[in-house]
């Protein structure tokens, strides 16, 4: 079950929604009540919701399998981010490139590009080169870090996206459908809920409401990849005890 409470949702805000004229109707099952031409959440389904997300994606996890964190605006992008690197899970936060998911070859070879920038720091290439190329480079490596830094490690497309604001991240939404990956988000009184596979109602625009939602989320993370490394021990546990019976024997 959730560790969070209504109150904790509540004093973080989670429950405030758009103003009604910006809704969309998709999201009626998920909405409690109008109050001052604003929506609120029911945050009985929020937590509802969170429960059915998390329980999907321990199973996604005990797999072995990546999730990739996007977040894009300036309230979430930092504190997702540190979250994906606290469950060391992938993640983009400053901007979706067209193709990320469905042209994913070319987007290895970029980060290829990045590494041997990397690379060539490191073994001195550097000092053979000219001034001028080495700021060229410089540059290019600065901005591929920064779009690119976060799935610096991701050597296949991942299994799964949690989404911060999916009608902001419609670029990721639509890729990750055309390859039938599956959708966590968070979804506000101004989103489609239908468009992701595990809806999360909450209050997107809010820092707070982000954080909590987002670290309860990477918090089953944790829980998935220790039962997997606590079953993967049980296993080379009873294999050695069966080596020792038979060399017994």
């Amino acid at each position: 079950m959730s560790n969070l409470t209504t109150k904790e949702l509540l004093e973080a805000g989670v429950h405030f929604g758009h103003l009604t004229r910006k809704w969309n109707p998709k999201m009626a099952p998920y909405i409690l009540m109008e109050e001052n031409g604003i929506h609120l959440i029911d945050l009985n389904k929020t937590i509802s919701k969170l429960e059915d997300a998390k329980s999907a994606i321990k199973n996604i996890i005990k797999s072995g399998k990546k999730v990739l964190f996007v977040a894009t605006k300036k309230q979430a992008k930092e504190l997702v981010a540190e979250e994906a690197k606290r469950v060391n899970m992938p993640f983009v936060t400053e901007r979706w490139l067209g193709g990320m998911l469905t042209n994913f070859a070319t987007v290895r070879k970029s980060i290829k590009k990045m590494q041997n920038f990397e690379k060539m720091a490191q073994d001195g290439t550097y000092q053979n080169i000219s001034k001028r190329e080495r700021l060229m480079i410089d540059r290019e490596k600065i901005k591929l870090e920064k779009l690119l830094g976060g799935i610096s490690d991701l050597n296949r497309i991942p299994s799964a996206l949690f989404i911060v604001d999916s009608k902001r991240e419609h670029l990721a939404v639509a890729e990750a459908q055309k390859l039938n990956i599956p959708i966590f988000a968070i979804v506000d009184t101004n989103s489609d809920p239908t468009k992701v596979d595990f809806p999360i109602p909450a209050n997107d625009d809010a820092a707070k409401s982000v954080y909590l939602i987002t670290r309860e989320f990477s918090n089953a993370i944790i829980e998935a990849m220790q039962e997997r490394k606590d079953k993967a021990d049980k296993e080379e546990a009873e294999l050695k005890t069966e080596v020792v019976v038979e060399e017994t024997n």
